[in-house]
């Protein structure tokens, strides 16, 4: 007879770990022995608590109207702000949406590439060069209307999420939604090649779009939402529509589904696509309502659970469910200790097979990193002055690195964490 067991632990700040194994019901009783005595040599060494991963800051911002400096406009109007960072192989891409211009710079802090709208920034003295080819920064200028994503491929193409003028724009009556966006497409070099729409170049208008990702095989993964449903775009390297997948609410599994389906629901939380295969991986949690017997009326919501559903987009088949652990935290009033279970929020999947979460706590964020099998699991606090900080954008590199852009009110920061290194550690002991 073959058993399967389960040991779930803490390991000298390495975070916690997960381990499942499978032996003869002999060898069973050794196993666990062996496990509880590697668990109690360990505990007694460890500090206690979730380790502490230090940041490391990379380069500052300066506000401003030139063309490496930040312009947020009006910091009151902070919480509406679209600037985003994301780094592709040591390379970090900031869209300053609300100036329209993304600026790609070294890890340094050096401006390489400046993309603009002219009518909203002024041109860079190199810009129109004959020396341009030999300049170490580049200007292209391009008429941004609305940026709100962007993404980088392996081979230096820039994809960014543009919205069409108003004459331009579509409707589709049939789904009651406007048909306004594209991702613009622009090569290594910093030209600008065509747009991408719903069929690939020059196509319809998409959406609302969520979000867009780049795979290692240089595939653009646009995803769009609109009422509680999702659709993904899958694109060839060219930029040719290779599958359309639809995905609603009501159609996706639920580990629930035996229970009152009157007293369960669900939210599909995230989307984002595997790095190296055409999958999907949804983040999915569940929730249960409390029903009052003597008024039969809805008094209260409980969290039951979050799961990852992979999706295989080539023939739509869902994959066996990852449970993924919850936040937990314990607040104190007078005599009274409340225990809450909190979802965290998906940032993606590593190239290399790592899921990452995270969540926003008093200190900064807690990260949670999940093998794709679920065999182990990484907990990590990254300490973050929250006084001094307006806004930030979180991003997660196909390698695993997690990068930070902080707007503060002086300047802007970009952080990192990483994250690849701490996995890399792990995995050798």
């Amino acid at each position: 007879m073959v058993t399967t067991i389960y040991l779930f632990f803490y390991i000298d700040n390495t975070g916690f770990i997960l381990y499942s194994i499978k032996a003869m019901k002999k060898q069973l009783c050794i196993i666990v022995l062996f496990f509880s005595l590697a668990v109690l040599v360990v505990g007694c060494n460890r500090s206690g608590g979730i380790a502490i991963l230090e940041k490391k800051e990379i380069f500052t911002l300066e506000y401003g109207n030139f063309e490496n400096q930040l312009n947020i406009f009006d910091i009151s109007t902070v919480n509406d702000m679209k600037t985003t960072l994301i780094m592709r192989n040591g390379f970090f891409y900031v869209m300053n949406a609300e100036a329209l211009k993304i600026m790609e710079m070294s890890s340094y802090g050096d401006l390489i590439t400046f993309y603009y709208n002219p009518q909203y920034n002024k041109a860079p003295v190199y810009a129109g060069s004959e020396n341009v080819k030999a300049a170490t920064r580049r200007a292209v200028e391009y008429e941004f209307n609305e940026l709100s994503a962007i993404t980088v491929d392996s081979r230096k193409y820039l994809y960014a999420v543009d919205k069409f003028p108003f004459d331009r724009q579509d409707q589709d009556s049939e789904n009651g939604q406007v048909l306004s966006q594209i991702v613009l497409r622009f090569n290594s070099e910093g030209k600008y090649m065509d747009y991408i729409g719903q069929q690939g170049p020059g196509g319809m208008p998409f959406p609302y779009i969520k979000s867009i990702y780049a795979t290692n095989d240089n595939e653009l993964v646009v995803i769009t939402y609109s009422n509680e449903n999702y659709t993904v775009f899958w694109f060839s390297s060219d930029g040719y529509l290779l599958y359309k997948m639809p995905i609603y609410k009501q159609n996706v599994p639920s580990p629930f589904e035996k229970e009152d389906a009157s007293k369960n629901w669900h939210s599909i939380s995230s989307i984002v696509p595997d790095y190296n295969d055409r999958s999907l991986y949804l983040k999915i949690d569940y929730y249960s309502s409390f029903i009052d017997e003597a008024s039969h009326l809805q008094s209260g919501i409980t969290f039951n659970g979050s799961y990852i559903y992979s999706l295989n987009i080539e023939d739509g088949k869902f994959g066996e469910p990852l449970e993924i652990l919850p936040y937990t935290e314990q607040r104190s009033e007078g005599f009274s200790n409340e225990r809450y279970e909190i979802p965290y929020d998906f940032l993606g999947v590593t190239e290399n097979g790592w899921f990452f979460f995270f969540i926003n706590t008093d200190s900064g964020f807690n990260i949670q990193m999940i093998q794709r099998d679920g065999q182990r699991i990484l907990k990590r606090n990254l300490p973050v002055n929250r006084k001094d900080i307006l806004y930030y954008s979180l991003d997660l590199s196909n390698s695993g690195i997690l990068s930070v852009l902080f707007i503060k009110n002086d300047k802007a920061e970009i952080n990192w964490w990483r994250t690849d290194a701490l996995i890399q550690s792990v995995l050798k002991n």
